[in-house]
């Protein structure tokens, strides 16, 4: 058995990728997507006669509703490979905007229900910024289901849990190229590979206070930089995966155990927090790495929409 059959005994495998066509291949549960994914797929030359076709079919629209039809688009054909649920991501210059924020994702939605899509096969991908996290509550109570993204620091997963939000996605990579930049020189590869990598920590962290205190919130480490990351979080409710590390994983049949346990977690001795407004912007600036991350993811993330405006633009 390959390490990708071993890992998906312990761990739904979900495909990080807006390439719908390169699924099939690992035969993931779920797929994610992200506004920097679906513009690398929107410019191979395989995609441009949909990106066309979708954009031709709502001319004449505000420009925000066709990224939003474009969008659906490729979570539409990611959900006839994938068996559950795609996350389309609220455009990240909304992440301080609560209101926008529901509102969009109310759209969203729409979208898929109108193709017939249920929406319990949809998770609306959100900024974890506080106003993201509120807007998560609200829809959560409607039963819209969220993936909350960008999560770097723990007082974010431990708002997200209060919230109700369905699922949360931790950035293993983006933690470890952080840490692995401010140690410079100093930076012990050996040292800080595997358990002791301080993004597999941070999951690992957050893992255990899910469990140990029941909070339904769905745990999905994310933004993996090698498979030795994804290995030490065996055993973690999800996790996502480009289709670069999917192909390691299956072409590799060394033996892959379980790293993590809900029976374990719930016995780790940690004690429950909770967060209002103020507390939770004073945690997230106490944390320079998760300050600085979430910054930066949400910028790349607004650069991104704005180059995939002036592609629909163009045509």
């Amino acid at each position: 058995m390959n390490r990708l059959d071993q890992l998906k005994q312990y761990t739904t495998v979900v495909a990080d990728t807006g390439n719908f066509k390169q699924l099939a291949a690992f035969a993931p549960r779920d797929a994610t997507t992200n506004p920097s994914l679906i513009l690398k797929a929107v410019q191979q030359p395989e995609y441009a006669p949909l990106l066309a076709e979708t954009v031709a079919r709502a001319k004449g629209w505000p420009l925000e509703e066709i990224v939003d039809q474009v969008l659906v688009r490729f979570g539409l054909e990611i959900l006839r490979v994938v068996p559950g649920r795609v996350s389309t991501e609220v455009d990240a210059r909304l992440s301080f905007d609560c209101a926008a924020t529901v509102a969009r994702a109310h759209r969203i939605i729409a979208l898929y229900e109108e193709a017939g899509i249920a929406r319990e096969r949809v998770l609306i991908k959100i900024a974890s910024t506080w106003e993201g996290i509120q807007a998560a509550r609200i829809l959560e109570r409607e039963g819209i289901h969220c993936n909350l993204t960008l999560l770097f620091a723990f007082c974010q997963a431990v708002a997200c849990g209060e919230a109700g939000v369905r699922l949360i996605s931790p950035f293993v990579g983006r933690i470890y190229d952080w840490y692995k930049k401010f140690a410079g020189s100093s930076w012990d590869e050996a040292a800080n590979a595997g358990a002791n990598d301080p993004g597999v920590k941070s999951v690992r962290a957050i893992y255990e206070y899910y469990k140990k205190f029941d909070i339904d919130t769905e745990v999905m480490g994310a933004s993996f930089r090698n498979v030795g990351q994804i290995t030490a979080l065996a055993g973690c409710d999800l996790l996502t995966i480009s289709p670069e590390l999917l192909a390691s994983l299956q072409a590799s049949d060394e033996p892959l155990q379980r790293a993590l346990d809900p029976d374990v977690a719930r016995g780790c001795g940690v004690h429950a927090l909770t967060y209002n407004e103020a507390s939770f912007r004073y945690a997230l600036n106490e944390d320079a790495m998760a300050t600085e991350k979430l910054a930066e993811g949400i910028r790349a993330f607004a650069a991104d929409a704005a180059k995939l405006d002036k592609m629909i633009q163009s045509l």
